[in-house]
């Protein structure tokens, strides 16, 4: 099989002001502008396929970006200032922030409610800290918040069933709100290995994928919760990203430095099959899918690139 990942150049990003390098991506269809959450410079970086543009400062902490090409708005989670930040793409836009529970990081969103999903990592030195803030993006605010059993990870929305899946590191579980009820965790997914961290979710075949810091990529059927599928890693995992176009999963490691490539179009759905491993650099543990699935985005801290890859 050939390469299923061509790198096909780099684009420089700001240099890192301090540690902290990049979190959490994604990619406005439209204009084909990516936005990554720069942590290190409390800002959003947005560059097209040839240049960094512009960015957005004034997000402390920021650790994740979040498109929604329905609404037309980017959602940011500005971690060290317990905030999400919601604005209109393009250059200098005007970021609302909405207060939300301790140390934002995940974000998911329902469209047809208007609902945003905050998961709060929280501190464990703070008892009841571990939190999801429901957010009301068209009034700004908050709606309810609702405790959950550790620290979150990542979140997706499935706007089939219309609930939200997020993962929660210790106890080793995904919890699932009802968008339709959005005060309380429905119900709880076991996962049989130790932290769960990057989390996607294949819409048509109804597959949740979660990449494991145990180094283990688990597939899930999303309603019965049933393991149907493990697969070593080549390290402690962050951001995974689905291609329903090409059927691949990307899973991000940023120790040693990698992309492991699943094929997910087998035929028994089962059954996922690794078919590459792409060195990127020491540190990068975070990517971005374009939503026409011929491009991966790979952050890269030491050099403050983006290493551009064709799928």
């Amino acid at each position: 099989m050939t390469n299923p990942l061509r790198l096909a150049g780099h684009i420089d990003l700001p240099k890192n002001v301090r540690d902290g390098g990049f979190d959490h991506a994604a990619v406005h269809a439209a204009s084909g502008h990516v936005y990554v959450a720069h942590t290190a410079n409390d800002a959003v970086d947005v560059f097209d396929r040839q240049r960094h543009l512009f960015s957005i400062p004034n997000l402390t902490g920021v650790a994740g970006a979040l498109v929604s090409d329905e609404a037309q708005l980017i959602f940011s989670s500005n971690r060290a200032e317990n905030t999400v930040g919601i604005f209109a793409p393009g250059p200098d836009p005007e970021v609302t922030k909405v207060a939300v529970g301790m140390r934002p990081n995940g974000l998911a969103y329902d469209h047809g409610r208007k609902l945003l999903l905050a998961a709060n990592v929280g501190d464990p030195a703070i008892a009841h800290s571990y939190t999801l803030t429901m957010v009301d993006v068209g009034a700004r605010a908050v709606r309810s918040s609702i405790e959950v059993p550790g620290r979150t990870r990542w979140a997706v929305f499935d706007p089939d069933a219309e609930v939200f899946y997020v993962n929660i590191s210790d106890p080793a579980v995904i919890v699932v709100v009802d968008a339709k009820k959005p005060t309380g965790i429905a119900r709880t997914i076991a996962i049989p290995v130790a932290g769960p961290h990057g989390l996607d979710f294949d819409r048509a075949t109804g597959r949740l994928f979660c990449a494991c810091d145990a180094g283990v990529l688990i597939t899930l059927d999303a309603g019965s919760g049933k393991v149907l599928d493990e697969k070593p890693l080549g390290g402690v995992p962050d951001v995974v990203f689905f291609n329903r176009q090409r059927q691949q999963l990307y899973v991000a490691i940023g120790n040693p430095g990698i992309i492991d490539v699943f094929s997910t179009s087998e035929m028994k759905m089962a059954d996922m099959k690794k078919i590459a491993t792409i060195g990127t650099e020491p540190g990068a543990h975070t990517t971005a899918l374009s939503p026409t699935g011929d491009r991966l985005y790979a952050f890269l801290p030491r050099t403050h690139r983006a290493a551009v890859y064709e799928t």
